[in-house]
């Protein structure tokens, strides 16, 4: 049987990148292609043989690829996500289009799963637990349709955020008012950083919320969520071929969870000891991940109540997958990449006709 041949749309070095180059490699496989995101976007020169199966990987955080997609500026500034959206998803339908290559990912998913609104919309269809949602398009908006529906707590979340970028945990009561988020103001620009802070003068959390509007606000109705040893926490279960295989608990003592933001790694089997709860959970990730059937892999983040019985989908991932050293659900030892590429190897091998 001819081995498959593989290719990934990146930023050539990214570590991405690199940990799938060293599964395919190690399961025997020639080194894939690497097609640039700076040629995707550039209209370079965007081609392989035909018959390659192609991998898209996330354009990662290098600043010349930032400056193609949103404009020139700094490459930590929050704002921008409308214009970084457009010129992503024009890359994809470019990639789709060459001659002969089959996507281990589908573009028009992506590009659902980057856009918050479009995708909650599509999980609370197929009914997925979610919170309920709304959008705004000013601080104004916001406060106003809180009220309406007499909720104090809220996440505030571009809609084409990642990485919790611009994410703000907002509550009032009255006219105190909290936001807690990893974005701060350097130099008169918004942009991430990698502490969590909070703010509470109103003007503040106003200006965070209105530089933020314009690219889009999906605002949800705070899912309280359960805590493990004194920090609350949540989860990303990756899922490969639709089947839920790895999963990381993430603690926090802030609302936001994510790893890079100060998030640590919690105890996984204080969570899969409770059978009924871990089973809603890996329900809930492999329902989830069944609304992106033409998606290889997918991250999904289920968040877990404080009664620790109700659960809810908190974001899809197209590119949830980089956690290192993290070992498979099964307990064969496969990170997140080389669990893809079994899955790949199998799928090749159905196709050619093998049992």
């Amino acid at each position: 049987m001819t081995p498959p041949r593989l290719a990934v749309v990146g930023v050539p070095g990214d570590r991405r990148v690199g940990l799938f180059r060293d599964a395919v490699v190690a399961c025997g496989l020639a080194e894939p292609q690497v097609i640039s995101w700076r040629d995707v976007l550039t209209g370079g020169e965007v081609s392989t043989p035909a018959g390659t199966l192609l991998r898209i990987e996330s354009p990662g955080e290098d600043a010349e690829i930032d400056a193609l997609l949103r404009g020139p500026g700094d490459p930590t500034r929050v704002a921008g996500g409308a214009a970084w959206y457009a010129a992503f998803v024009a890359g994809l339908r470019r990639v789709a289009a060459v001659p002969g290559v089959r996507s281990l990912g589908d573009v028009e998913e992506i590009a659902v799963m980057f856009d918050k609104r479009r995708c909650h919309a599509r999980l609370a269809a197929a009914g997925l637990p979610v919170p309920p949602a709304f959008r705004a398009g000013s601080y104004g908006e916001l406060r106003e349709r809180m009220a309406e529906r007499g909720w104090a707590r809220v996440f505030v979340k571009p809609a084409h955020g990642s990485s919790a970028a611009g994410v703000i945990a907002f509550q009032s009561n009255g006219e105190r008012v909290k936001a807690v988020t990893s974005a701060a103001w350097f130099d008169g620009v918004l942009c991430n950083s990698l502490r969590v802070r909070s703010y509470e003068d109103e003007g503040d959390v106003k200006a965070l919320v209105e530089t933020l509007a314009p690219d889009g606000l999906h605002v949800e109705r705070w899912f309280p969520k359960a805590s493990l040893g004194g920090r609350t926490f949540d989860l990303r279960v990756v899922a490969v071929a639709g089947i839920p295989t790895h999963a990381v608990v993430r603690t926090s003592r802030t609302p936001i969870t994510n790893l890079h933001l100060g998030g640590a790694r919690g105890d996984l089997d204080a969570v899969r000891s409770q059978a009924g709860l871990w089973r809603r959970v890996l329900d809930t990730a492999e329902a989830a991940a069944a609304c992106f059937p033409g998606s290889l892999s997918v991250g999904v983040d289920v968040m877990v109540g404080a009664d620790r019985r109700s659960v809810a989908v908190a974001e899809v991932n197209a590119f949830g997958d980089l956690l290192p050293n993290l070992g498979d659900l099964a307990g064969g030892g496969r990170d997140t990449y080389a669990e893809q590429v079994e899955a790949i190897l199998d799928r090749h091998e159905r196709r050619r006709g093998h049992p």
